[in-house]
């Protein structure tokens, strides 16, 4: 028979109780700033739906009523400097971390609400109303609160979609020097999303500041934890990835604030990160004001058990035992936060006009600008304002032929040297002399601590790369082994980094790089060949660039560097290896956002072409010479950065266009920037825009059929040959 021997965790995995003894031992003023912010936060979300109830709240109106202690304590041992993010039901832990940034010494009951008490519930109000004033112009509302000066980096409608941001501001808290962490709140359905658990891999690997901070509520909308697991002790996933671990009664918030503490001693001591699994109880339905017994998946007698332990109750008890406060005291404190609740929603409230008595409408005065809608999906490019520009016909410096993939890693040796907050990070970036391909050749021994081999989980290290960049310390430049692995990652990449600026209010810079390669041709098949373009073009909030030349390479890097919006740089595997002028020792010159290059001079014919698919039809032009083509290298793809100057001067002359590029049609750039000329110059064509593309499908590792699905010069050549005769 063979022998069994028991493993145990690594990590320290307990269940933190509290007694009589730990509550007689409570700082007084500790539990009586516990009291203010537990009753300031129960009263504003008994408001926030009384306001949806009355249909003034457009949207979710997730309440927090039954949860706040799990914020309340865990928030109050922390500082402005550490930051915390959170799910849809996010009030709470938001309005906890914005009371305790005003009031860092504590907010006494017995005494009028300061201030800026009132200003932040203000604040907070408006912004899940939708209303100018709120801290993102109405834009986050209730799912998306945001104050990165109180350290609250964002809440997120995503289950499980913030936490890979947390563990970015995490790792840029360790990289300066601070003591600083990052709180990750999130419930017990985000615990089995794949960004999660992803993300407590990658915060073990590398020890970072950040804890894990579940509030099982036991409900998933409808489904009970334990439906959705086998393992409904939700901290038991923490020594799994070799995590300290903690488990505590959520609705005791001194049970919380201690377990906190400890957390935070494990975490501020550099050993890496910590979970917290707080048992709490969410008192009504995933959304609005009603009970879940009121949609038959909860019971009554449950709902109550909860209630008879809610965390005002039980605090309220140990303050009138220990002769803190007598129960006059508490309700008076109650009755305060019920008035000025009052008296903010009179602020942005008025009597309905004709309506009846006690109906209410928003101010017509609190609510956003129309016109404000489009604004801050990009910045205005004022980060540019003393950038040196250069390009072919200006550049002063030695140019020598040399290979497109040295021209890459050169620049970003050049970068790393020069700017010490660039981050690389990706998939074996730090080994095989830089990469698959080479492209961060040397940067891992010069940079040690900035070059960042991730393990294969592009949800979390994307991010990880999200949080970094919304942290503003450091510039992240995340690479892709293969452009396809953007699906992977497709949640960090159009739901967080692309939106994020516009969300949280148009004003933040999101400074991320994305290096993603197109290896079309290479017979890696269907699942590595994309090209990605079309895709990212239809992501209001990226900006996307296409070199073509090493020359090229150099100053669109830089400029993507330089850029305060997410940018995604896109490589082709067939210019890896191929030859053209680049910089010799001058690494540092920007090319314009927005410039296209004309490749080649013409008067009958438009092409307009990127990335691999401009040097084949340059070849095809050539091969034909019958066609006297104006061939355009767009460089810059995206919505905001076309060329429409030198596009629209250039159809003026030929009034003939064709939009040539070797990826699939489905997934094709070329779709909408066809829509985009037939709408703008119309007036100029003497034919619609013709284009060449890829087949339907996704390219297949047969050789021959590899070939069939994309487009080349042969592809080209039959096209430019077509048009000519029009």
């Amino acid at each position: 028979m063979p022998q069994h021997h028991r493993l145990d965790p690594a990590v320290p995995w307990v269940e933190v109780v509290t007694t009589d003894a730990d509550w007689d031992a409570a700082d007084p003023a500790l539990l009586t700033s516990m009291l203010s912010q537990l009753v300031l936060i129960r009263t504003f979300e008994e408001y926030v739906l009384e306001l949806a109830k009355a249909g003034l709240v457009h949207g979710p109106a997730h309440s927090s009523i039954g949860q706040e202690a799990g914020a309340v304590g865990s928030i109050l041992p922390l500082t402005s400097k550490d930051t915390v993010n959170g799910s849809h039901r996010g009030h709470h832990q938001f309005l906890a971390k914005v009371l305790a940034h005003v009031e860092p010494k504590g907010i006494d009951p017995r005494q009028e609400f300061s201030p800026d008490v009132r200003a932040v519930l203000l604040r907070s109000l408006a912004e899940i109303c939708g209303l100018d004033r709120g801290f993102s112009h109405g834009r986050g509302g209730s799912m998306h609160l945001q104050w990165k000066e109180a350290g609250a980096i964002g809440t997120n409608a995503i289950v499980g979609g913030g936490v890979p941001l947390a563990a970015g501001s995490a790792w840029a808290h360790r990289q300066s020097g601070t003591d600083a962490v990052s709180v990750t709140y999130f419930g017990d359905g985000a615990t089995n999303i794949g960004s999660t658990l992803e993300t407590l891999n990658l915060a073990s690997a590398w020890r970072l500041p950040l804890c894990f901070f579940i509030e099982n509520n036991r409900y998933a909308v409808s489904t009970n934890v334990t439906e959705a697991t086998g393992e409904p002790r939700l901290s038991a996933r923490g020594p799994g990835f070799g995590i300290a671990s903690w488990k505590v009664d959520g609705m005791n918030p001194l049970a919380v604030h201690l377990t906190m503490n400890e957390a935070l001693a494990h975490m501020r001591d550099g050993k890496g990160p910590a979970v917290i699994e707080a048992d709490v109880y969410r008192y009504f339905h995933q959304n609005g004001p009603f009970p879940g017994s009121a949609f038959g998946y909860r019971t009554k007698e449950e709902e109550k058990q909860w209630r008879d332990r809610d965390p005002i109750k039980q605090l309220s008890g140990h303050l009138t035992r220990r002769g803190i406060l007598a129960q006059t005291e508490i309700d008076a404190t109650i009755e305060r936060a019920t008035k000025l609740m009052a008296e903010i929603g009179d602020v942005l409230l008025e009597p309905l006009p004709g309506g009846k008595p006690g109906q209410r409408r928003i101010r017509p005065a609190e609510w956003p600008d129309p016109a404000f809608a489009d604004v801050g999906v990009r910045g205005d490019l004022s980060e540019f304002a003393d950038a040196r520009f250069a390009d072919h016909d200006t550049f002063t410096g030695e140019l020598a032929e040399q290979k497109f993939i040295d021209a890459v890693a050169g620049v970003m040796g050049r970068r790393m040297a020069t700017d010490g907050t660039v981050v690389v990070m990706g998939e074996d970036v730090h080994r095989l002399s830089g990469g698959t391909n080479g492209a961060t050749r040397g940067l891992k021994e010069a940079h040690p601590d900035r070059v960042l081999g991730t393990p294969i989980s592009e949800n979390a290290f994307t991010g990880l790369g999200g949080g970094i960049a919304l942290d503003g310390r450091y510039r992240p430049v995340v690479e892709f082994m293969y452009a396809d692995f953007m699906w992977v990652a497709a949640d960090q990449l159009f739901n967080q980094i692309a939106k994020a600026r516009h969300m949280y209010g148009g004003d933040g810079a999101v400074p991320f790089v994305l290096r993603s390669k197109v290896a079309m041709g290479t017979g890696y098949g269907s699942q590595h060949s994309m090209d990605p373009a079309g895709i990212f073009a239809t992501s209001a909030g990226w900006r996307i660039v296409a070199p073509t030349t090493p020359f090229d390479y150099v100053g669109l890097m830089n400029s993507a560097l330089r850029c305060d919006d997410p940018v995604v740089v896109l490589e082709h595997v067939d210019l890896y290896t191929s030859v053209g002028q680049g910089p010799v020792d001058d690494l540092d010159y920007c090319i314009p956002v927005g410039k296209a290059a004309v490749r080649r001079a013409g008067s009958q014919l438009t092409v307009i072409s990127y990335l691999a698919m401009t040097g084949y039809v340059l070849e095809a032009v050539e091969s034909l010479g019958t066609v006297d083509a104006e061939v355009i290298d767009l460089r810059w793809l995206d919505r905001a950065s076309i060329d429409w100057d030198t596009i629209g001067e250039s159809i003026k002359k030929t009034g003939n266009v064709l939009i040539a590029e070797q990826g699939a049609l489905g997934t094709s750039y070329g779709g909408w920037l066809s829509d985009e000329i037939q709408r703008r110059f119309f007036d100029w064509l003497d034919q619609p825009v013709q284009r060449v593309t890829g087949g339907e499908a996704s390219p297949s590792i047969s050789k021959v059929l590899e070939r069939a699905a994309i487009a080349r010069t042969e592809e080209a050549s039959a096209k430019l040959d077509e048009m000519s005769g029009y």
